[in-house]
């Protein structure tokens, strides 16, 4: 198993090399550089981005109209045109710049390279938002069958952030989008698994509302934790059957009473205590 898995380790690498070395060849040969245009090129449907930053965005259009389109996009051939592999930015921003065409290099692929040049392109190239990182992390581990330790050896980040990052899909559907639309941190939104979906909503309310900190959230949620610990009252009082022992103490002469669980007896004098304690030095 360990070979197969060390096997798809180089097949990750391998598969920036294509994309590596397409970008190699540009100065070599130049025939290879299409000029496409941008209304045949659809997007990767495996992109795990879903938002792009727009003013971002603007300011690369304005780049692309001003100086030109610097590095070509990476496209492969589909039946009626072509489907984006690496670029995305470059392309969203071409469109946004109000261009018709855009200079592309083409591959040969197929939807398995497809899907995972989408995950590693962003993971290694561009920030992801913390929910769209953890999707691709997920999405790697199982199109592999690998550990995250594996898979931490393959894209070189720590194995603990990629367990971290993706603990982050355990959160409601609205703390995910509360983190993906950046009114929360990926530190507010960590410090909130594990709490109900009800109790994420008031936090994340909360945290939007007041402004509040990683550590002041990580204190409301200690007294949530607090409020629902096991109580330190004492354990129920049981009723105990004391009427034989009440005869008992009743027929040595002395005078016994009984109440739930506890047994009194009453002394007319000490004489009657001495006697009583002979009983049990006998």
């Amino acid at each position: 198993m360990k070979s197969k898995k060390a096997a798809l380790g180089r097949g990750l690498d391998a598969l920036f090399g294509e994309i590596d070395q397409a970008y190699d060849n540009e100065g070599s040969q130049q025939g290879s550089i299409l000029e496409l245009s941008l209304k045949d090129i659809r997007p990767n449907p495996f992109q795990p981005r879903k938002t792009f930053d727009e003013e971002s965005l603007l300011e690369l259009a304005e780049s692309i109209k001003n100086d030109g389109l610097l590095q070509p996009i990476v496209v492969s051939e589909d039946i009626d045109g072509y489907i984006l592999i690496a670029g995305e930015r470059r392309f969203r921003a071409s469109k946004l710049a109000k261009l018709k065409t855009i200079r592309a290099i083409t591959i040969s692929t197929n939807e398995a390279k497809m899907r995972q040049f989408a995950l590693l392109e962003n993971i290694q190239r561009e920030d992801l938002n913390a929910i769209e990182l953890a999707y691709a992390y997920s999405e790697l581990i199982r199109l592999h069958e690998i550990t995250h330790e594996e898979l931490s050896s393959m894209i070189h980040k720590s194995r603990t952030n990629i367990t971290n990052t993706m603990r982050l899909l355990q959160l409601s559907g609205n703390t995910q989008k509360a983190l993906s639309e950046k009114k929360i941190t990926a530190g507010h939104a960590r410090v909130l698994v594990g709490l109900d979906d009800k109790k994420q909503q008031l936090i994340v309310n909360s945290i939007i509302g007041q402004k509040l900190s990683v550590r002041e959230v990580e204190s409301i949620i200690k007294n949530f934790k607090e409020q629902n610990s096991p109580s330190q009252e004492k354990p129920a009082l049981v009723n105990y059957n004391f009427s034989e022992l009440k005869e008992t103490i009743n027929s040595l002469g002395f005078n016994a009473k009984s109440s739930s669980n506890k047994i009194t007896i009453e002394f007319d004098n000490e004489n009657q205590i001495k006697e009583f304690s002979a009983y049990f030095k006998n």
